[in-house]
């Protein structure tokens, strides 16, 4: 497979060419160079527009025989108007069309070693296959059926509403499950796209009708983006044409609908007798990549608690052993954004914790953070990001959210150099700015 990493590894085994020439093997017994990745060049996408007007990106990379395609529409939580829809319209998909049943269809992508998967999200719904290169003709075949003749079957429908409900009420007796779910619905708002939550009684009133509406309204024949990854070509693209770009698309028929925004700053906590841990989650909304400081807070946050070595790691786990792992994460989403730190601990431990959170937030408010210190975590951030580009899915990953979320060209090539940039005072600023401790939510379930 080809690379795009101009400076892939931080260690290099340096040989003279004398030596290399004398002998093909390494001296083990000499530490290797040291070396700091500056730079990657990440690759353009194709961009190829089918005969009905929708978009379909490349990125033919990789030298295995393998594709993925992704369909992708805007048919999230945010656009459906009966809650619960389009995720169980999303997932229906694959359990019937008029010409095949949901058996018919599992065993099609089975006989060809191919995964379907289908994923839904509050911004968009996605059709994933992954497949051999030579089986993408056979792929793009099913997937425009499912696409345009879905039946949503009665009895399809009430096998997997029955598995939902049954996966819900075992994740409601995990703490860990409720308390992300409560510090979303108190970030955001319970009605809001973003924190909205399943909930029993909602599920169970879904009718196979409400489905068969946000499909029509979202789906068939609605706007969609196409990406194609792995090794493909020429050939590839006009079978992806042949099959998706035939179809007269049109504009949905619902509008976005932007709820409002009821946010709760005031501590939560919730007992939970049975429990033998606390469930911990801290944090507040935030923003998207656009926003100009999103490369500082992630430096920021990486040195709080986004890593092994960060600091909420050094004093709650190993200083104080209240925890085995407990970490910080910025979560920019396409709308907006949250900041979320996370953890589980002895019940008993969980107010001490959040003293040891706020203690750490005031340091870094009140303390430059050491030029030694933020150089190994600039260093982590460059080589785990690096890492992440190892295969042609990665890579389209990275593509896709660019397109989605309308990112720079340049979002990713400057990616490492914007984060080299960030300073000791500008942390300080984000961290003074955005972690104020009254205004941050505080969720302990257990």
């Amino acid at each position: 497979m080809k690379t795009f990493i101009e400076t892939k590894t931080v260690r290099n085994i340096a040989l003279s060419k004398s030596e290399h020439q004398s002998s093909m093997q390494l001296d083990r017994t000499l530490a290797p160079d040291f070396r700091t990745i500056e730079t990657v060049q990440f690759p353009t996408p194709q961009s190829v527009v089918l005969d009905n007007g929708q978009p379909l990106y490349v990125i033919n990379v990789g030298e295995q025989p393998v594709v993925r395609l992704e369909v992708l529409f805007e048919a999230g939580t945010w656009h459906e108007q009966v809650e619960g829809a389009s995720f169980f319209a999303v997932k229906m998909l694959s359990e019937g069309t008029k010409k095949h049943t949901s058996a018919q269809i599992s065993g099609h992508f089975d006989q060809i070693g191919a995964f379907l998967e289908l994923s839904h999200t509050p911004d968009r719904a996605n059709v994933m296959v992954y497949g051999l290169t030579k089986h993408l003709e056979t792929i793009l075949e099913m997937v425009s059926e499912m696409l345009h003749e879905a039946t949503f079957p009665e009895k399809e429908f009430n096998d997997i509403r029955n598995i939902t409900l049954q996966n819900l009420r075992v994740n409601l007796e995990k703490s860990a499950y409720v308390a992300t779910n409560t510090f979303k619905e108190r970030l955001f708002g319970s009605a809001h796209p973003y924190g909205r939550v399943q909930k029993e009684e909602r599920i169970t009133a879904l009718l196979t009708s409400d489905l068969e509406n946000f499909y029509h309204q979202r789906i068939k024949a609605r706007p969609f983006r196409v990406f194609l990854s792995g090794q493909v070509g020429e050939a590839e693209i006009a079978l992806v044409n042949k099959f998706l770009g035939q179809h007269s698309v049109s504009e949905p028929l619902l509008p976005n609908i932007t709820p409002e925004i009821a946010p709760q700053t005031e501590p939560y906590w919730l007992e939970k007798e049975d429990a033998v841990q606390s469930s911990v989650r801290v944090g507040r909304r935030l923003f998207k990549r656009q926003h100009p400081d999103f490369y500082r807070m992630v430096v920021a946050n990486e040195v709080f608690g986004g890593y092994f070595g960060s600091r909420l790691m050094k004093n709650i786990r190993e200083e104080k052993g209240f925890t085995y792992g407990i970490s910080a994460s910025v979560v920019p989403m396409r709308q907006e954004g949250y900041w979320v730190i996370g953890t589980d601990v002895k019940k008993e431990f969980a107010q001490a914790t959040l003293d040891e959170i706020q203690k750490e937030i005031g340091i870094m408010q009140n303390e430059l953070v050491p030029a030694e210190e933020l150089e190994v975590v600039k260093n982590y951030l460059a080589g785990e990001f690096a890492g992440s580009l190892n295969t042609p899915f990665e890579i389209a990953d990275r593509v896709r959210l660019m397109v989605l979320e309308g990112l720079d060209v340049d979002f990713y090539s400057n990616y490492i150099q914007r984060l080299r940039v960030v300073t000791a005072e500008e942390i300080q600023s984000m961290a003074q700015q955005y972690w104020k401790w009254e205004e941050l939510q505080r969720v302990i379930v257990g």
